[in-house]
């Protein structure tokens, strides 16, 4: 077993989890609500900037030219291309962009961003893919998983679409094959923390997921 299919085996009760919110199962059947669509895609578009920032920061601290050159492309997918598919659904939904840019950062969004760019820019070169990795890995596997069961005429098709497509898959592989690589050469410490970066990735992105269906929001004096 590769180090990353280790990672998913640890981690796969809480994907399974993850696959069986509220949220993934109505999204699949077409029944989710606008207003939580909504609230998704307003902090989605606000954790792709912190993404690919953190996707930026891995990549300059990168062992080789082609790690370079593998996140730095990806921080550009992060901030053009799914930003892109975010602003369509924004346009269809009828949110503006001053209503975008007025809306802060849930506590769900607030802290999953933070992890990761303190992590990027912290953490060992391995330990910051590591924590990556989730956020390709588990939108890939949900996507795939959603597409398979997808209503005819879902609202939510063009989200569907995106993450279950072959192009987002090979992008998974590559940071997998990135992740095995590195984890041959680390020590026993270092492969520990990149099971622990892991782990607490794959469980904000449950997070979120989550966050979104209870449209969560900052409460009391700091509201």
């Amino acid at each position: 077993m590769s180090f990353s299919q280790s990672l998913w085996q640890v981690n796969l009760p809480l994907f399974q989890s993850t696959l069986e919110l509220p949220f993934n199962q109505e999204l699949a059947a077409g029944t989710l609500s606008r207003e939580r669509f909504c609230h998704y895609m307003i902090q989605d578009a606000h954790y792709l900037v912190a993404y690919g920032r953190a996707l930026a920061v891995t990549a300059a601290k990168s062992d080789n030219a082609e790690g370079v050159v593998q996140f730095a492309n990806a921080a550009n997918e992060a901030v053009v291309v799914e930003r892109s598919l975010h602003d369509g659904f924004m346009r269809d939904f009828g949110i503006t962009p001053e209503h975008f840019a007025a809306t802060p950062l849930t506590p769900a969004c607030h802290h999953y961003t933070s992890f990761l760019v303190s992590t990027a820019w912290s953490m060992p070169y391995p330990v910051a893919v590591a924590a990556l990795l989730p956020c390709f890995w588990i939108y890939a596997e949900v996507g795939r998983e959603i597409h398979s069961r997808s209503v005819a005429n879902n609202p939510y098709q063009p989200w569907v679409d995106t993450y279950a497509s072959e192009e987002f898959h090979a992008a998974v592989r590559g940071v997998c094959a990135t992740v095995d690589r590195l984890a041959e050469e680390a020590t026993e410490a270092t492969r520990a923390a990149m099971h622990a970066a892991y782990k607490d990735a794959a469980r904000l992105e449950w997070l979120f997921w989550d966050s979104a269906y209870r449209l969560a929001d900052w409460q009391g004096p700091l509201r």
